[in-house]
């Protein structure tokens, strides 16, 4: 199977190299490019470009590569280029795979897909396209129930057991909130409260400790799971210049 491929680079002329020696290179999908390293993060972070290897630049306006690195780190392994090789330290203390100094040739870059080759194994590969939904066993021992990722608004805990929150119907299904959290994709769900699992895209607004939720319901959020959100969320919050 292909390594999918993603490039980061705010340089037109440095993008389309990479991108000529990844559509050059069997072994290799090109899953997405941008220029806009804002951009990059939100469409890495939501699912939009699902990538093995992000050649990520590291001068960049906004965000850094190495401050970029550490967001979307979950999601992709990295392989960093830039024309400055004093920043070789800090690439690999975010566990890059290799470091690429410009201008890359062809034979330098096919040596950083092979290391990427031994860090990333063929089951890894395109494992988070491969399913957007799972099943339940519920209402009975012989009746298996189809749950789509993006129906769900949020996940409930009871005692030995879950509810699962649909637009037109709950689901209760034995299974433990932590079994449950690490089936379900971290780029759209996350755990918000010791009893509540949330679908990102489903939050409308947070006030006084509570998430407001599309379907009109309003989750509680705990207090040891507020800077997580927050870390998810920040990247996502527009805010003027003039008020810095």
């Amino acid at each position: 199977m292909k390594m999918r491929c993603c490039i980061i680079d705010n340089e037109e002329h440095a993008l389309d190299v990479i991108r000529k020696y990844i559509l050059k290179t069997p072994e290799l999908e090109l899953a997405g490019a941008e220029l806009n390293p804002l951009q990059a993060l939100n469409k890495i972070t939501n699912g939009e470009i699902v990538t093995d290897i992000t050649f990520l630049d590291i001068d960049m306006p906004q965000l850094s590569g190495i401050e970029l690195a550490e967001l979307i780190q979950p999601y992709t392994r990295i392989v960093f280029t830039t024309a400055f090789g004093e920043y070789a330290v800090n690439a690999f203390d975010k566990d890059a795979i290799d470091y690429l100094l410009k201008p890359v040739s062809y034979q330098r870059f096919l040596k950083a897909v092979s290391r990427a080759k031994e860090k990333i194994t063929p089951n890894s590969i395109g494992v988070k396209t491969e399913r957007d939904h799972f099943f339940i066993q519920s209402e009975g021992k012989g009746k298996l129930i189809r749950i789509n990722h993006q129906e769900i608004a949020y996940i409930e805990s009871a005692q030995n057991y879950i509810r699962i929150h649909l637009p037109d119907h709950i689901y209760l299904t034995y299974f433990t909130m932590t079994e449950m959290e690490a089936t379900l994709p971290v780029h759209k769900f996350k755990r918000v409260h010791k009893s509540y699992i949330v679908n990102l895209d489903k939050i409308t607004s947070i006030e006084a400790g509570m998430l407001h939720l599309s379907d009109g319901s309003a989750v509680a959020l705990g207090q040891s799971y507020r800077k997580e959100l927050q870390d998810v969320i920040r990247p996502m919050l527009l805010k003027s210049k003039r008020l810095l």
